[in-house]
């Protein structure tokens, strides 16, 4: 996220809709920042879910958020249709570095870009890391770019 250029929808592969909801809208008229990472942090959940079987429930490994932040390029709002677009930058033995950003529907440039950080560790011993799942694993590889 150095560049001061827009990310463009042809950056990413993996992309899931999302409706804004009327809610989403603060008292400015524009969607709250928080709403945002939500939006993210829902995407990324369901990749890892869909796309990598991760067991959220009852798996022994699970992803932690030690950083994030967020660019935004444009104001969103209801009632916006947005595609959020994912890869990865990094894929580590215990860690993944997620890019994502999220495009208006019809527009080519993002109006908000993502950096998102997940550190796999082990369910009953949180503090300490494990492995990310093979089945997880091989699904970020599928949008890993440039490592």
């Amino acid at each position: 996220m150095t560049s001061d250029c827009p990310r463009r929808r042809g950056d990413y592969t993996y992309f899931h809709t999302i409706e804004t909801r009327w809610n989403d809208n603060d008292v400015y008229g524009h969607m709250n920042n928080v709403v945002y990472y939500e939006m993210f942090d829902s995407v990324i959940n369901r990749y890892l879910i869909g796309e990598g079987g991760l067991d959220i429930v009852n798996g022994s490994a699970l992803g932690i958020i030690p950083e994030t932040r967020c660019r935004y390029r444009k104001p969103l709002h209801f009632p916006d249709v947005l595609d959020v677009g994912l890869r990865v930058t990094r894929l580590g033995r215990s860690s993944v570095v997620y890019d994502a950003a999220m495009f208006r529907q019809g527009d080519d440039d993002a109006a908000a870009e993502c950096h998102f950080v997940h550190v796999f560790v082990d369910r009953a011993d949180q503090g300490r890391t494990v492995p990310i799942p093979n089945s997880v694993r091989a699904a970020l590889a599928l949008i890993l770019v440039g490592d």
